[in-house]
């Protein structure tokens, strides 16, 4: 069985596309295309599901037209609205050799200049100008800290943690 631990999420499944079974898959990344894998995981119940894909083609930047083997209607593809799609961080980790913000949700984030946890990887805000990691603390206190690839350094994928350089202050907000 597949845990939650061993992918992470990058995307959702849309409404279907025509009558064979063709799905709309809005993406935050694009894994799938730059890593040679055959299937992606969906969320069924609660229950990480492979489904094979039989092919894709992109529609934009952020939706891709998905076909899934054995998936060959309408009304199956309907079934599928809706759900959360993920990728297996392993195959993510060998196909590529950069880290997507989508990867890193679930992973620690520690301050380099104390050695200390902030806390861990909850999602990435995307929607402003500057990209946030949002961090619950140990504590459950939610903190937004800004994504800068100049304030990260270090990351570990094996560990699954970032190390950044956080600005003075910015914890005590």
């Amino acid at each position: 069985m597949i845990r939650k631990e061993e992918v992470y999420k990058v995307g959702r499944i849309g409404k279907p596309h025509g009558v064979h079974g063709e799905l709309q898959m809005q993406f935050s990344d694009d894994v799938f295309d730059a890593v040679d894998a055959d299937y992606l995981l969906l969320d069924i119940d609660g229950i990480l599901v492979p489904f094979f894909m039989e092919e894709y083609r992109f529609r934009s930047d952020e939706v891709v037209l998905m076909k899934f083997c054995d998936v060959d209607t309408e009304a199956q593809a309907r079934e599928l609205t809706g759900s959360e799609v993920y990728f297996p961080r392993k195959l993510a980790e060998e196909g590529t050799a950069e880290v997507s913000w989508a990867q890193v949700v679930g992973y620690t984030l520690v301050d380099k200049a104390t050695g200390k946890t902030v806390g861990r990887i909850v999602s990435i805000d995307e929607t402003t100008i500057n990209t946030l990691l949002e961090v619950m603390t140990p504590e459950d206190e939610e903190r937004l800290i800004p994504a800068s690839t100049d304030l990260i350094v270090k990351v570990d994928a094996e560990k699954q943690t970032i190390a950044m350089r956080i600005p003075a202050g910015l914890l005590d907000l």
